[in-house]
């Protein structure tokens, strides 16, 4: 189905580095990435473009405008987003979406990788000390940061700084000129390697989706689109609030099936029992 075929990664941060070589394995396809394709158009990580949609909506319209601006009709596009994690209390996550459209077979495949593998950080510099403590925290130079004088300022947004002499550099003109400056994380995935690989397992994560064939109409893309909890307690049989179950579901005929103890455990241990541990 996809063997010989070009396929357009739609972005302009090098995130092809890491899905170019999966997918051209896997799938047999011709990756390429559009020239002058502006992708910050869609949103920015700095606030200079608001996304206004969400990161679900983002991916799926920022594809589908490549693959029409390009004249493709095989195309694949990634969004990511970062802050708290959404059940781990005071912890920071990388939450990628990435998005495979295939117009001439009329299938959408997207997958969805949430980690904890992120440097995501920001913090007032009021100092040059705190200023080297934060590049050490965040992976400084191997990962650029962001300075600008306030958090939400856009007057002066010095991005993609990777060496010493410019961080210092740019911090003493932030502070003459405003009397502050503010650090934060530059998240584009050519300045982050470590989001760089998040995507790189998300992007395993899709081909193995798309390899997996629906048992019905054989159409790639069978994947998980629900799961049901109550992994029973091992002490009480009290059901827990563990996944029990997965549901799959074929976009194309809407077959479904249920996946059960898809965590190759057929109990729960009593620490995660509300009866016995409430």
């Amino acid at each position: 189905m996809f063997k010989g075929r070009k396929l357009l990664i739609a972005t302009k941060h090098h995130k092809e580095k890491v899905i170019s070589p999966i997918l051209e394995k896997g799938l047999g396809v011709h990756c390429f990435v559009p020239e002058n394709y502006d992708s910050d158009i869609f949103g920015t990580f700095s606030g200079e473009v608001e996304r206004k949609k969400s990161a679900f909506e983002t991916v799926r319209a920022k594809c589908l405008a490549a693959m029409e601006q390009f004249d493709c009709d095989l195309g694949i596009a990634s969004e990511g987003s970062f802050g708290s994690h959404p059940s781990i209390f005071f912890a920071q996550a990388d939450d990628e979406f990435l998005i495979f459209i295939d117009k001439k077979n009329d299938l959408e495949i997207i997958v969805r990788e949430l980690s904890l593998d992120t440097n995501f950080y920001g913090e007032e510099i009021l100092n040059e000390e705190m200023l080297v403590d934060f590049a050490s925290r965040v992976k400084f130079p191997t990962h650029a940061i962001i300075l600008r004088s306030k958090p939400d300022d856009l007057t002066t947004i010095i991005k993609g700084i990777t060496t010493t002499s410019k961080l210092e550099e740019s911090y003493q003109h932030l502070m003459s000129v405003y009397g502050s400056a503010y650090a934060e994380t530059d998240m584009r995935a050519l300045h982050n390697p470590t989001r760089m690989g998040v995507i790189k397992i998300a992007a395993q994560k899709l081909l193995e989706t798309i390899k997996t064939e629906c048992p019905s109409c054989k159409m790639p893309g069978f994947s998980i689109t629900d799961s049901k909890t109550g992994l029973p307690c091992s002490w009480c049989s009290t059901p827990t609030r563990s996944t029990l179950s997965f549901i799959y579901t074929c976009k194309k005929c809407s077959f479904s099936s249920e996946k059960m103890y898809p965590h190759q455990k057929i109990t729960e241990e009593p620490g995660f029992c509300d009866s016995c541990n409430p």
